[in-house]
């Protein structure tokens, strides 16, 4: 490893820098055309949409020195989500930073933006024990960003290492934009059987509490086709000595879609098997950040304030979309009550109203939307196997353990 040397990102890199909050804060967001990236945006290897906010010409000119250009890597220096890295997307840019993200841009003569990308990930650990070495909320300063060890091969060796992981990063994010667009269409279609009522326009109608439905359809409450069940104050079950625990799954890892390092562990044999959570099963939290998903992540013990949501002979793809549905005026109604963290009792699922179909209809619309709901889910994990392999992969390629040519050669025989 002599042609691998070590430097201190400050030496190879010709930006590190956070930027700031435009004057007013949020309220001030006017909807321009320059994206406002804040912490909620940087994943681990990916960029999230959720939340993103953007800001007019005038605001960002004032945030003129904190420009994120093509292939920036957005480093989280503050709060929970410290250390958390990814590379700006093209269709984010233009772009400015808030003062939780840091802008890192390598040196391209001497380093690969994508090669820091992978290192800060393989030495995420050591990032967090910088960051917690502060007397109140986690956080990385400029200079501890800038004095961070880096270990660099020659820029064909780093081209050769970032292939091979990004490869696989390649096919986690065609998942992704393939299931943005499954999403599309099984909403598309439940609107238009379910709320448009299209395929139907030409028949027989009779009057409901809903106003007019399809001639054999029935109302009922969205509580009527599933259970909600609540999960547990986790922190009374924890894991017993010798006994492996499990994930504890909360809102930050409902939101994110997988559990990490820095997840609390549950002693499953004291929760249950009540609340042990599987691939495929609807999520719904119902409590700070209000949002429904069909959780991905592996076996987990779900924690209160989290349902998770058992269809009553009904499909699963029918009961995530009537909650789905229903979403936006639980959001309302949690915000309009939220003195500190806005939440929705159970009598508003006794509340909100589904409309079933007679059963010849239901099972025409199940073979429309039952293979797109598994294929979503079949998406999800591949791309979960898919980065286990990269997270095992990364350490060894970024210690040069295991060496390119190597690899290549094992692929060969």
């Amino acid at each position: 490893m002599e042609e691998w040397k070590e430097y201190k990102l400050g030496e190879i890199c010709t930006k590190i820098g956070s930027g700031a909050t435009p004057k007013g804060g949020k309220e001030t967001y006017l909807g321009g055309e320059t994206s406002l990236i804040r912490s909620q945006n940087v994943l681990d290897f990916a960029f999230s949409w959720d939340g993103l906010a953007y800001i007019n010409d005038e605001q960002a000119t004032k945030l003129n020195g904190v420009e994120v250009i093509k292939n920036d890597v957005l480093l989280n220096i503050t709060g929970d989500s410290v250390a958390r890295v990814c590379i700006v997307p093209d269709d984010a840019l233009p772009a400015r930073v808030n003062q939780h993200v840091s802008i890192v841009r390598g040196n391209k003569s001497k380093v690969r933006n994508e090669y820091i990308l992978y290192f800060l990930q393989f030495k995420k650990q050591h990032l967090l024990s910088l960051a917690q070495g502060g007397a109140t909320r986690n956080a990385l300063t400029k200079g501890m960003i800038e004095d961070f060890t880096i270990l660099l091969p020659q820029l064909e060796e780093q081209d050769q290492i970032v292939s091979i992981l990004k490869s696989l990063d390649d096919k986690i994010e065609v998942n992704r934009r393939i299931n943005e667009n499954l999403e599309q269409q099984a909403q598309a279609l439940f609107k238009s059987w379910f709320v448009d009522f299209e395929p139907f326009k030409d028949g027989e109608f009779v009057e409901s509490e809903l106003g007019m439905i399809p001639k054999g359809w029935r109302v009922e409450s969205l509580s009527s086709i599933a259970d909600y069940i609540n999960g547990l104050a986790m922190q009374k079950y924890r894991p017993e000595e010798g006994e492996k625990g499990l994930p504890v799954l909360k809102i930050k890892e409902l939101g994110q879609g997988s559990v990490d390092d820095n997840s609390e562990l549950c002693s499953p044999s004291l929760i249950g098997d009540k609340y042990i959570i599987k691939d495929g099963d609807i999520i719904f939290s119902w409590s700070g950040t209000l949002m429904v998903k069909v959780w991905c992540g592996g076996k987990c013990g779900l924690n209160q304030h989290l349902f998770v949501v058992v269809p009553k002979n009904y499909s699963k793809w029918y009961v995530y979309q009537w909650t789905k549905y229903h979403l936006d005026n639980f959001i309302r109604i949690a915000k309009d009550k939220a003195v500190t963290m806005g939440h929705i009792k159970r009598g508003e699922l006794d509340k909100a109203k589904v409309v079933i179909p007679d059963n010849d209809n239901l099972a025409r619309i199940d073979a429309l939307m039952e293979p797109i709901f598994n294929q979503i889910i079949s998406n999800e994990l591949e791309s979960r196997r898919l980065a286990t392999l990269r997270d095992t992969l990364l350490p060894k390629l970024m210690s040069g353990e295991i060496k390119v040519n190597d690899m290549q050669l094992s692929e060969n025989q």
